[in-house]
């Protein structure tokens, strides 16, 4: 799969890991930075680029990473078409792409360690939206709202 991944300084220790990792397994990773640590960056300007590459289909699914996991979070839902959830546990990095086509993770590198954040990499990675009717009708709604609230 074509990953995108950013982190701020926060974030940037777990992003070079979980990059290395996920190379390591046959994925195509574009690092959309942090490439240095650097207390002063902020991570809007990682973050909203790769979730624009998400957005315009240039990678399958992206990896946002912050001190917290929520900074990022919130910047990447600023882009139409990216829906993107912190992650804590492995119920939700499944349930959230079969049921709500999540397409952006969030996590935290102050908050979570390597192996419970490769954890739900994986399962996030493995998941499948399901396409069931119902599932379809509640995006159509966010979607709906994306497109009346676009511009404003």
């Amino acid at each position: 799969m074509k990953l995108g991944i950013a982190a701020d300084h926060g974030g940037f220790e777990l992003k070079t890991e979980m990059s290395k990792r996920l190379r390591a397994l046959g994925h195509e990773v574009v690092d959309f930075g942090a490439h240095a640590i650097d207390p002063d960056d902020d991570y809007p300007d990682f973050v909203i680029p790769m979730s624009q590459a998400v957005s315009r289909g240039e990678v399958e699914r992206g990896i946002a990473l912050c001190g917290s996991g929520i900074g990022a979070c919130i910047a990447a839902n600023k882009v139409r078409g990216v829906r993107a959830c912190l992650i804590e546990d492995a119920y939700s990095a499944r349930q959230g792409v079969e049921h709500d086509n999540l397409n952006v993770v969030c996590m935290g590198g102050r908050t979570m360690g390597f192996e419970l954040v490769w954890q739900l990499l994986e399962t996030f990675l493995d998941a499948r939206f399901s396409g069931a009717e119902r599932h379809l009708r509640r995006l159509a709604k966010v979607l709906a709202l994306e497109k009346e609230c676009a511009g404003g």
